[in-house]
């Protein structure tokens, strides 16, 4: 399936009338932010915004207090229960902006209020890793997505890209290799049973 086929998809979804939520899951480093933001910005501001799950990240102060921020990046290091309560406002307030927080990679850090929802937009694009998560808290956003599509690269360039990402974030080549193997592929086995949930599998 092409860039077209998928901008069809979601075009589609945002004439469907009211306001839709559309999912983009996967392992990490499958590409779900480059395809989210591809999509909107084919579609344009008017009618999709992208808000990313990531944004939900606990703040670094907050891992280090519950002895977690050598697994920042597992489910239970972000706040599941606000990212549900936020997709489900974004579904039902439609009279006034929504504000949602991104995640800022230079900081590594959760911005509050850095994306704005305008009433008139249609289409919500959410991804990150645990939408389709069966597990805690994040059972409960697979009801609220319109669609989920799940996203299924090969592995090898993406354990690849995903190393390459560390080290342009800081790490140096071996610790961004040991943190890859440790953590993100520890997470993208959590993730794997989620593509059975998914609308559609796409092998980006």
């Amino acid at each position: 399936m092409d860039m077209a086929d998928l901008e069809e998809r979601a075009r589609g979804l945002a004439a469907a009338g009211g306001r839709r939520i559309l999912g983009i899951a996967g392992p990490p480093g499958a590409g779900k932010s480059t395809l989210a933001g591809e999509l909107a910005g084919r579609l344009g501001p008017g009618l999709a915004v992208v808000v990313p799950m990531d944004g939900f990240h606990l703040a670094n102060a907050e891992l280090a207090r519950l002895g977690r921020a050598d697994r920042k990046g597992a489910p239970d290091t972000f706040d599941a229960a606000g990212y549900a309560a936020l997709l489900r406002r974004l579904r039902e307030d439609t009279a006034a902006v929504v504000y949602a927080p991104a995640f800022d990679r230079a900081l590594e850090e959760p911005v509050a209020g850095s994306v704005p929802v305008a009433p008139e937009v249609p289409l919500v694009i959410t991804e990150g890793n645990y939408l389709l998560h069966p597990r805690g808290d994040w059972a409960a956003v697979r009801p609220l997505l319109d669609q989920a599509w799940y996203l299924a690269p090969d592995d090898g360039p993406r354990v690849r890209a995903l190393i390459a990402r560390h080290v342009r974030h800081g790490r140096d080549p071996a610790a961004a290799r040991a943190w890859v193997e440790r953590s993100d592929e520890a997470n993208a086995r959590l993730i794997a049973p989620g593509r059975a949930t998914a609308d559609l599998v796409v092998g980006w």
